[in-house]
């Protein structure tokens, strides 16, 4: 619930009102109210932009197979697949260039195996072979990042950041920072009205009000999908904040002192002393630092060792096979199933024993790990599949539609006398704060002052949108003490 206020449609006769009655509970109303509009206002464009660009990429699933179907499916399902190594030979074959990263082995029947190669030239992207598993035959390349196609990635980078890089980022956590201080406002506003009005009712606050006209009718729309849509708002909003730069760095520190990050695993080989500088861990066995002695090229027949020693280890669909980083680590196979249920375990191999050296489970993740991780699975549409994807989308779309009757409702409250100037809506009065009780104040002040710290785009906004309704205040007030001439 976006961009708009809870108040009457502006009256030809409406007589002059003192701003700051007395402190009471409708002083709490009077701030949500300014709070609301100017937030709405301000924030709309942002989220209306997030809405949109998060639409287009919960579909990249079937964008995917529409664009790259040819790299990412087999001709012709088989009845067995060749050995892995064989695979990786044809790959390597075909594209000798660079150097192993991973193979990750098909998800469904009809998906190619991809063999992923490191190239300097590409930085952080790396070049990824399709080849078929029942062939062998190699069906293109794509230069990826982090197992995402080219398009996939263009469209994620649009979505968090406009293609502008970190400062883009900005865009996308003044969006997740509001969104769930905007849809709450807009909550208390409409299900908290004065006794009496429709909305007290519970058909009121979920059904809008046909009957009504002009900005009221609007109005019954615009808060009614809201209250339809506040559930998944707030979940996009929290997710969104998990991964965003500022509140992320919170959040990550949040992890550390609850000790609620993932397990890492082990890859530190039984009997050999960890590379200098840093403990065995999970890191050791993604390819060590690039600025690291090239090692030898991975024989693609520890490939097959290190699958076969997963699988009898119970790592069961789609997994990821990574060589080691050096002579002291051990292999890392992980499971990548993101669908729920999801399966996320890892194990380390010693591919000269064929043995697992250690081993990651999904059910010894900390609580806060597993929501954080089942969040962003959720939020990008991957964790319940097709249905993940309808409802990111009705929820984008619904959040479009809130925010365009917002604007409609900012438009519809004009003045609307013969002598009427304005374009637009007043903003609702000024000087609110001062109607607040004092318990409020006092509650109040530090509880924002905790948010702006956890979250700290929405502190910066929120000081520069008090700073600015300051401003013009002071501006106001020096106009009409300036005598008339």
């Amino acid at each position: 619930m976006t961009s708009t206020t809870d108040h009457e449609p502006l009256r030809p006769a409406a007589p002059a009102q003192d701003p700051s009655p007395g402190r009471s509970r409708q002083g709490v109303r009077a701030l949500l109210v300014r709070m609301h509009f100017y937030a709405g206002v301000f924030v709309a464009p942002f989220l209306l932009v997030a809405a949109l660009t998060g639409l287009i990429y919960t579909f990249t699933p079937q964008l995917d197979q529409l664009v790259y179907g040819s790299r990412l499916q087999v001709e012709e399902v088989g009845e067995q697949a060749r050995p892995l190594s064989a695979q990786i030979a044809a790959a390597r074959a075909a594209h000798p260039e660079g150097s192993l990263a991973s193979v990750t082995t098909p998800a469904e029947p009809e998906n190619t195996t991809r063999v992923v190669l490191s190239l300097p030239e590409l930085g952080e992207k790396q070049r990824t072979v399709f080849v078929d598993p029942y062939t062998a035959k190699v069906q293109g390349e794509l230069t990826t990042w982090f197992g995402s196609t080219p398009l996939t990635t263009w469209l994620d980078d649009l979505h968090r950041n406009l293609h502008l890089g970190e400062t883009g980022r900005l865009y996308s956590e003044v969006a997740a920072s509001w969104l769930w201080v905007v849809v709450a406002g807009g909550l208390v506003l409409w299900i908290g009205r004065s006794r009496g009005q429709r909305a007290r009712s519970t058909r009121g606050v979920l059904l809008p009000d046909r009957a009504a006209r002009g900005v009221r009718r609007t109005r019954s729309f615009h808060a009614a999908t809201g209250v339809w849509l506040a559930l998944g708002l707030f979940f996009l909003s929290a997710t969104g904040l998990t991964w965003s730069h500022y509140a992320g760095e919170r959040f990550g520190q949040l992890l550390d002192a609850t000790k609620g990050h993932a397990p890492e695993l082990d890859t530190t080989l039984p009997g050999t002393r960890p590379p200098a500088g840093g403990e065995g861990g999970e890191h050791a066995g993604h390819g060590g630092d690039p600025g690291s002695e090239k090692s030898a090229e991975p024989d693609p027949a520890a490939f097959e060792a290190a699958l076969a020693a997963a699988r009898d280890a119970g790592l069961g669909g789609t997994v990821e096979v990574k060589p080691a980083a050096d002579a002291s680590s051990a292999w890392v196979v992980a499971q990548k199933d993101n669908v729920w249920p999801v399966h996320y375990d890892q194990v380390a191999v010693d591919t000269g024993t064929g043995k697992v050296t250690s081993h990651s489970r999904w059910a010894d993740y900390p609580l806060p790990a597993k929501l954080s991780k089942l969040g962003v699975q959720g939020h990008m549409g991957v964790l319940f599949g097709v249905l993940n994807q309808i409802v990111l989308a009705v929820i984008a779309l619904g959040l479009v539609l809130v925010i365009v009757w917002g604007y409609r409702m900012w438009w519809q409250r004009r003045p609307t006398r013969a002598d009427g100037k304005a374009t637009l809506g007043r903003a609702p009065v000024r000087g609110t704060w001062r109607r607040l009780p004092i318990p409020v104040l006092v509650v109040g002040a530090p509880l924002v002052a905790a948010l702006g710290w956890a979250m700290p785009v929405l502190g910066v906004t929120l000081l520069a949108f008090l700073l600015a309704d300051l401003a013009v205040g002071l501006a106001r007030r020096a106009r009409t003490a300036r005598p008339t001439p």
